[in-house]
């Protein structure tokens, strides 16, 4: 059976059985996008970011290295897939027509893809995107003309997904829900002579067992010296007594994710922990409060900033005091389609989702981070996670 005639065979019984939300939702999205082509003019988008193929087709897969590609136009949804991808996108996705290609044979995309754009005077990309691939885009560029292709689709897309729909929301409360109960089981296990990856496989079994699907990241578990560095994870190390544990976790549901900091300490808290915890506090406060309709995104960044700046010498801070979050397909649950960073003029509006990693850092020493995933309302920043904001003791 080639990978045609399993696409029919699974069509016949299987066809959309796993489309992960209604067909009025992604209907709904489709509309906002194809205006927005519309008022642009944009002709068709090609889109490569799994995670906007997912937003606008409910197609996913694990399998997110190979090339697969999107093409929306007024009237039609082309998704192009290797052959090893025909199940997914017949089970889990709602297009207009599927194109696939011999998995080991990546030359073969560009011919129907040519064709399929052919009709199109104006094409928008993500010219940002990892899954851009320079070989696809420079044969269809040589096929169809390099003046056809507009590098700013990509920002067309992301205007629409960092407003979230109620359904959206409705996943990323639950995705909190599950990441709440991975950090209560992870933090449940933490003492001295524990290694770093038992706690970070209690919080993962946690997570899965729950219903958490594959993660965008796995769950990160650092103690001591090591939380001094930034994305470096567990590693076998034994937890010391009085050390800190910083953990960040993220459980998927239906792709979206509503990530959680949390810092243990096994054993009792030091006061110079406990006062680096409430600068955290106290930076969430200052965010939350500028998170509201018609603020910047620089605005925020600058009252988090002024909270930071006696302590900005001591410690080290990323610079980025959110980012946008939702669905997300791995190395990252980050989304890409907005930040709350100095110089980022977007305004925020409501139902936008930020997750605000606030960790603090002591190179070479030890660090504290604690943060919340927070929903853009008219009152401020409403969390969706449930962090209590306390540095957790063990014995």
């Amino acid at each position: 059976m080639d990978y045609q005639a399993y696409r029919h065979a699974l069509a016949a019984t299987q066809g959309g059985k796993e489309l992960p939300f209604a067909p009025a939702e992604f209907e709904s999205r489709r509309r906002a996008i194809r205006q927005r082509m519309g008022d642009q003019g944009f002709d068709a988008l090609l889109l490569t970011d799994p995670a906007d193929i997912y937003y606008l087709t409910g197609y996913h897969t694990f399998e997110v290295s190979v090339h697969a590609c999107l093409v929306i136009s007024q009237d039609r949804l082309v998704l192009q897939v290797p052959s090893i991808e025909t199940g997914p996108a017949v089970v889990t996705a709602m297009v207009d027509e599927s194109l696939g290609y011999r998995w080991e044979s990546i030359e073969e995309v560009v011919e129907p893809l040519a064709a399929t754009l052919e009709p199109h005077a104006v094409i928008g990309l993500d010219a940002y995107n990892a899954g851009l691939r320079h070989g696809v885009i420079s044969e269809l560029q040589s096929r169809l003309g390099a003046q056809r292709f507009r590098r700013d689709g990509g920002a067309l897309v992301d205007g629409v997904r960092i407003i979230k729909s109620p359904a959206e929301l409705a996943c990323l409360q639950e995705g909190a829900r599950l990441t709440s109960l991975g950090l209560k089981a992870a933090e449940a296990v933490i003492r001295p002579g524990v290694t770093d990856n038992e706690v970070a496989a209690e919080g993962a079994r946690a997570m899965l067992a729950a219903g958490s699907e594959f993660m965008s990241l796995q769950p990160i578990v650092t103690t001591g010296p090591r939380i001094g560095t930034i994305h470096v994870n567990h590693k076998r190390r034994v937890i010391r007594e009085k050390e800190p544990v910083f953990l960040e976790f993220g459980a998927a549901y239906e792709r979206y994710t509503a990530p959680m900091m949390r810092t243990a300490v096994a054993g009792r808290p030091s006061s110079e922990m406990l006062a680096l915890g409430d600068v955290c506090r106290q930076l969430s406060l200052a965010l939350r409060d500028a998170m509201r309709p018609g603020n910047t995104f620089d605005q925020a960044a600058r009252a988090a900033d002024a909270v930071l700046a006696p302590h900005a010498d001591r410690v080290f801070f990323s610079g980025v005091f959110g980012y946008a979050v939702g669905a997300q397909f791995p190395p990252s649950w980050v989304e890409g389609t907005g930040f709350i960073a100095q110089g980022q003029n977007r305004l925020f509006e409501n139902d936008m989702v930020f997750h605000l990693p606030l960790c603090l850092r002591l190179p070479g020493e030890w660090g504290v981070g604690l943060s919340d995933t927070v929903r853009v309302t008219p009152d401020g920043g409403v969390p969706l996670t449930d962090n209590d904001w306390q540095l957790a003791g063990a014995p």
